[in-house]
């Protein structure tokens, strides 16, 4: 068991809220640390309870206790104009006092925490407790930089004037502050019964850990900024990608894999995929249109089990499939989009929400892709976007290049050295 040669076995706590697109880089982290000797509990959702404790890693219980493939809850946060509104102030913040109260249990008597963005009760319980912290983010939109402007689903138009400077970014930025200033009032409430100081900026400020700032993503995505916080360290993705229950779907996927031509992949992801709309349908029209084969990932098999060239399969890890793939059509999500970069695959993507047209947009940028958005998404448009990935070769020859790049990031053990070289809080007692 490796461990550096500063570090002693400590207690850590690792606290995610949100999709498996936010719990699979906390795994991945987590079973990094384990296998150096530290002892790790992962605090999320009791919904990723049986998963989480599958993996050999403690599990505590984080509020709110929601189901996240809900179809109903997924569509409203998925609504482009107001789905992070409805995510923060109807799912998230309403419950903050109950996720303070178990995050505090949770790290009674440990090391460290480590916290997602989504985890708005972390600086909290950190300043209460005088307990250093790791925060997780997983996007570059998420840094809300003006030098480098991300596409926020909430103001689309403002993306219009990203060449405008950073000044006038700024300007937008601070508007952006401004109009969110009252979601932010149940924070300040609970400062104000826990005797912490009042003035705060969830959003743009406290979300971030003034001792470590992981910047979860490659910086063939997004190069770090003047304006990102001072202790941030850009470590590059982590990945966590293992089936449950897959022996049998992989080896019908190995079989199609080798009887024709790469095939189109399309994947929505972990959450959009409970909310799919007409996505495969779509899909596989396009592929007819083009003669190609594909296989559809999270889609029910029943539908296309007829066509010797469409494979249907409910789950199959990217890692298996993905550097296979003719193209990868799928959300753009944060961990989607880093496999299928590392893969050196052309990309389409087509958002549902959240950082997903940021992310579509930068994949464009780099030349390694394209997106649509969802309202566009049809049969002749996917056609025409695949139709250009398949036959431009410069989409190729730049997704080589890029994952050339990021196959030398070792974002797991970049992220776990500089974890570990935290300084420990020595006025908490260590349990034995």
């Amino acid at each position: 068991m490796s461990m550096n040669h500063h570090s002693a076995s400590k207690r850590i706590v690792l606290a995610t809220i949100g999709s498996l697109g936010d719990l699979h880089p906390a795994l991945a982290l987590a079973l990094e640390l384990k296998r150096r000797g530290h002892w790790v509990t992962v605090a999320s959702t009791e919904y990723y309870r049986e998963k989480v404790e599958g993996l050999g890693l403690g599990f505590t219980s984080l509020r709110p206790d929601w189901d996240p493939t809900d179809r109903e809850l997924i569509a409203q946060c998925e609504d482009l104009k107001t789905g992070p509104e409805v995510l923060l102030r109807k799912l998230v913040l309403p419950y903050l006092r109950e996720t303070y109260d178990d995050l505090l249990a949770a790290v009674a008597g440990a090391d460290l925490m480590i916290a997602g963005e989504l985890v708005f009760a972390a600086p909290l319980v950190a300043e209460k407790l005088g307990l250093r912290w790791v925060s997780m983010t997983l996007s570059p939109c998420s840094f809300l930089s003006a030098h480098d402007p991300s596409l926020l689903v909430n103001i689309p138009s403002a993306y219009r004037l990203r060449r405008a400077g950073w000044v006038v970014n700024r300007v937008i930025l601070n508007f952006g502050k401004l109009v969110s200033h009252h979601w932010w009032e149940p924070v300040r409430r609970l400062r104000r019964e826990l005797g912490l100081r009042t003035k705060c900026d969830p959003l743009f400020h406290d979300k971030f850990s003034p001792d470590l700032a992981l910047a979860l993503f490659s910086s063939a995505l997004a190069e770090p900024q003047p304006d990102w916080p001072r202790h941030t360290l850009q470590a590059g993705f982590v990945y966590f990608d293992r089936g449950l229950n897959g022996a049998n779907q992989n080896q019908e996927l190995t079989e199609f894999l080798e009887t024709g031509d790469a095939p189109i992949v399309f994947t929505l992801g972990s959450t959009a995929v409970h909310n799919p709309g007409n996505f495969y349908e779509v899909s596989v029209e396009a592929a007819k249109q083009l003669g190609r084969r594909a296989v559809l990932l999270g889609a029910k098999p029943g539908a296309w089990a007829n066509s010797p060239d469409i494979l249907a399969l409910p789950y199959a890890p990217h890692s298996q499939i993905f550097h296979r793939a003719a193209v990868i059509v799928h959300q753009g999500g944060s961990g989607t989009t880093g496999q299928a970069l590392r893969t050196g695959r052309p990309q389409l993507i087509v958002p549902y929400g959240w950082d997903q047209p940021d992310n579509g947009a930068r994949v464009e940028r780099l030349g390694v892709g394209l997106w649509l958005a969802r309202s566009e998404y049809s049969k002749t448009t996917a056609a025409a976007a695949l139709r250009r990935l398949l036959e431009e070769a410069h989409f190729s020859a730049l997704s080589e290049e890029i994952a050339g790049r990021m196959r030398e990031e070792e974002g797991q053990g970049i992220s776990c050295d500089a974890i570990e070289r935290v300084g420990w809080d020595q006025r908490r007692p260590v349990r034995s």
